[in-house]
């Protein structure tokens, strides 16, 4: 049995180096098996790769993966960076890509996989960091959040 209830997060500062990615998946994966949610890491692990390679590939600086539940059979798995420009169709539906294309699938991939997305651009305010947040959530039934 989990020992911690919903509501949980955690915040995985992270810099720009291009293991970045594979080690806040290695995080994310751990954290759902502490709280027995392991059944959850193969669509949670994809949704949070497709986001965190989006950061590292088009932003220049740090960037963080952020893992949270309010409910004991969904999850949220967001990435922030310091850009607050939203990427093109993350809102709306994204262009195709090209059949021959090796890279433009990611955000048709959270589209397909998540069962609720967004984004949040963050204004410079108090403590806050600006930039933006992209998120993508997933869970055992239907999305409620």
């Amino acid at each position: 049995m989990a020992t911690v209830s919903p509501p949980w997060s955690y915040t995985l500062q992270l810099p720009h180096d291009p293991r970045a990615p594979g080690i806040a998946r290695g995080t994310l994966r751990l954290i759902l098996a502490a709280h027995e949610m392991s059944e959850l890491s193969t669509t949670a692990e994809l949704l949070a790769a497709e986001l965190l390679t989006n950061s590292h590939r088009h932003t220049s600086g740090p960037y963080a993966l952020r893992v949270l539940s309010t409910e004991s059979d969904r999850v949220r798995v967001a990435v922030w960076d310091s850009d607050p420009r939203v990427p093109s169709g993350f809102g709306d539906v994204p262009p195709p890509a090209a059949e021959t294309a090796e890279h433009g699938r990611g955000l048709h991939l959270v589209r397909a996989c998540a069962d609720a997305w967004g984004a949040s651009v963050l204004r410079e305010l108090g403590a806050s960091k600006g930039g933006k947040l992209l998120w993508a959530e997933c869970g055992r039934g239907v999305a409620t959040w």
